[in-house]
């Protein structure tokens, strides 16, 4: 009390049942509620701090981690008519089993013995071939035996030149000696005469001398002759030398170039022999593909021309088949815009349709149902559908994905990316920033300063 007043106050009022005072009296509660909202926010401010997993978002499907492996279709390799059918849908087939059978429909194939006609065509060929062959051998003969008989002949008339040469000189000789006879009788005739003359000679030695002088001028003028006759002879058997090579040799020109035909006739016939060879292991192959048979271990998923009778032509699909051994994969297709966010070896987690899962966003190791995967490639060209695909494969490290999972079902996958906090996300979202791009860039940072330092 202040003890301003002399007044004393000897009793005291129960200042409770004033409803004044109730009324601003604050009730227990509020501080209850005071409390509750203190750890709300102690709370809040711990799950601020909480670790949360950046991540990026995709649907995608069930495939195979290798092309080969993927459902394919078979084709018809030839054009044909569908006979019958060895398989039905859903069927396991090994490699190489039958499939279906198909027959010719182009009338040039029409001929069951075709390969064998076409054998028989190049069996006469090759012996057209063994012919031209031998022709060839006996043209060469020929050709040896002309030239053989050139020589024999040339021989013959280069003695008989060498012949009339040494009789030429001969008759040279004659002529020579003729001439001298000749001057010789000319001198014994003048004396003769010249002493008939003066009446020392008889008339009747002036005749003998001029018939002496004649038969000298009758033998220079045969000699001459037959001179000229030598010499005839050798021009004449020189003449039949060049005649004799010229002959010859047009002779063995002709038989070459029949040779050179025969040759020519006997490559045309090997082109035409490789032909046929090509021809009819083309025909045999061809009937070899009148059979479609499993290229690999599989199962028959869908016949795509069922009926019989139906008419194919090449590159027709004619049923799909499933590969019998395969290894998944999960093929996501991201937005570009997400797509520089992603790098080969990122882990992804998956959510596979028909297998009940619970994913936390932000805390993958608390999330249940979910497999793991890891990026094994990534398209460098956008897709048909405006996004990039992603191949993800199973993560060995973490648990098999589930065994009866089929290629072609669905998928939807988490990639996870850096780890940040809560409040820290929060402000990304609200501001529409983009995740980290680059995983642990804090600590390549510090990593860089140390060694600066």
């Amino acid at each position: 009390m202040l003890n301003i007043s002399e007044n004393e106050v000897h009793h005291s009022e129960d200042l409770n049942r004033l409803a004044s005072l109730q009324r601003i009296y604050l009730p227990k509660w509020h501080l209850s509620f005071k409390k509750l909202m203190l750890v709300i926010l102690v709370i809040f401010l711990f799950f601020m701090f909480l670790p949360w997993t950046q991540n990026v978002r995709a649907d995608g499907k069930v495939t195979t981690l290798r092309p080969e492996q993927r459902p394919q279709t078979i084709n018809a390799t030839i054009s044909g008519r569908i006979e019958q059918w060895y398989v039905t849908e859903g069927q396991a087939v090994k490699k190489g089993d039958t499939i279906v059978h198909l027959s010719e429909v182009k009338a040039e194939y029409f001929d069951p013995a075709l390969v064998e006609r076409m054998g028989n065509q190049m069996e006469a060929k090759e012996n057209a071939i063994a012919s031209y062959s031998g022709k060839a051998g006996a043209l060469d003969d020929q050709i040896a035996a002309m030239q053989s008989e050139l020589e024999s002949k040339t021989r013959q008339i280069q003695n008989k030149i060498q012949q009339a040469r040494l009789k030429i000189e001969s008759d040279s000789l004659k002529t020579v000696q003729a001439k001298i006879d000749l001057q010789v009788a000319e001198r014994q005739f003048a004396g003769s005469k010249a002493l008939y003359d003066k009446g020392l000679k008889s008339l009747t030695d002036l005749e003998e001398k001029r018939l002496k002088l004649q038969e000298t001028q009758t033998k220079l003028v045969a000699a001459g002759n037959q001179l000229e006759t030598s010499r005839n002879d050798l021009a004449i058997y020189q003449t039949e030398l060049r005649l004799v090579s010229n002959e010859t040799a047009n002779k063995v020109a002709k038989t070459r170039s029949d040779r050179f035909s025969t040759l020519s006739e006997q490559y045309d016939a090997r082109a035409t022999v490789s032909k046929l060879s090509i021809e009819r292991e083309n025909y045999a192959r061809r009937q070899a593909f009148y059979y479609i048979t499993a290229p690999q271990d599989g199962f028959i998923v869908r016949a795509i021309k069922p009926g019989i009778g139906e008419i194919l032509k090449e590159g027709d699909p004619v049923v799909s088949i499933q590969p019998a051994d395969y290894q998944l994969a999960v093929e996501l297709y991201v937005k570009p815009l997400d797509l520089s966010l992603l790098q080969v070896g990122h882990e992804v987690r998956f959510l596979f349709d028909g297998w009940p899962a619970f994913f936390f966003s932000g805390w993958p190791g608390v999330s249940l149902g979910t497999f793991g995967g890891k990026i094994v490639a990534m398209d460098r060209n956008i897709s048909p559908n405006g996004k990039f695909r992603v191949l993800v494969a199973p993560d060995t490290s973490e648990e098999t994905w589930p065994v009866a999972l089929q290629p072609g079902g669905g998928a939807k996958g988490i990639a996870l990316l850096n780890n940040v906090p809560v409040w820290y996300e929060l402000w990304r979202v609200m501001n529409g920033f983009p995740p980290d791009l680059y995983k642990g860039m804090d600590n390549s940072n510090s990593e860089k300063e140390s060694k600066g330092k």
